[in-house]
């Protein structure tokens, strides 16, 4: 069975998403939501009420940085809409209930003209059942391989992906056993990928492990839940056949790990698989 490892660089304002689990059904829904705007100043607050939660109003609230015009083209933003729209759809995090939206602090708005360019916030969603709050970047259940970022500067790429693997599946894997794939990239790469270059400079090293695995040990896999709960992790371990996995997911870690391999393997670049 062959599986991707990956950790990146916390270089930028990026998050990744931890959801490992996938929808049926990939069908959006566009629903309405109502809105209020009150008149108490500072701070700039904003309230919705989403149909997924009719007796639980989202409050909206501006860091004290953001100016009102700000503020007010944030929420009326496509990139804010579409996140909610991403959260209500059925494969979004709202979607049965279990979790719930209570507050979302606007920190950043950053204009291109008239526009958005980018738009960072703290979206406050619990668990209803533990009541501790999860990470929802994308707003929606993705397919996404096991990720991390380095603690400090001085961080170990390689410990970091063999940890996370471990924290995010259960798996433990030894160094020896796995191949980074960014260092079969050209030297003047710098070893590394950056997944949007025209907007953040986040730097990433995608790992390979290869390995035997019995179909008991698979089985025990699928559907696992793991991750640091604490952290706002919420995981689900998702067992894909490789070759079905590059339609399956929207994780541009996903799809590069794969050219990557490709490529190496049609160069003779990998090294030969233990017995």
């Amino acid at each position: 069975m062959t599986r991707f490892l990956q950790a990146s660089v916390p270089l930028s304002l990026s998050s990744l998403s931890k959801r490992l689990s996938l929808s049926s059904s990939t069908r959006l829904q566009l629903r309405s939501f109502c809105c209020k705007m009150s008149s108490d100043s500072p701070p700039l607050t904003h309230s919705i009420t989403l149909p997924s939660q009719l007796t639980e109003p989202v409050e909206i609230v501006a860091a004290p940085n953001i100016s009102h015009s700000e503020f007010r083209s944030a929420i009326d933003s496509s990139l804010f809409k579409q996140w909610l729209k991403n959260m209500e759809s059925e494969n979004g995090v709202l979607y049965g209930g279990a979790l719930s939206l209570r507050r979302v602090l606007i920190q950043g708005v950053d204009m291109f003209g008239k526009r958005i360019g980018f738009l960072k916030f703290v979206a406050d969603v619990f668990d209803k059942e533990t009541g501790k709050k999860v990470r929802i970047p994308v707003g929606r259940v993705i397919l996404e391989l096991p990720a991390g970022m380095l603690d400090d500067d001085k961080g170990n790429f390689l410990g970091t992906a063999i940890r996370e693997v471990e924290e995010e599946t259960g798996i433990c894997l030894k160094q020896e056993d796995m191949v980074d794939l960014t260092a079969f990239l050209d030297q003047s790469t710098g070893g590394r990928i950056f997944p949007s270059p025209g907007g953040c400079d986040e730097e990433i090293s995608l790992f390979l492990y290869r390995g035997q695995v019995n179909k008991e040990i698979i089985e025990q896999l699928q559907g696992k839940e793991t991750g640091l709960r604490e952290h706002g992790e919420l995981i689900k371990v998702c067992v894909v056949p490789y070759e079905k996995l590059w339609c399956m997911t929207a994780d541009a870690k996903v799809l590069a790990a794969i050219a990557l391999y490709e490529m190496a393997k049609k160069e003779g670049l990998l090294p030969h698989l233990k017995a």
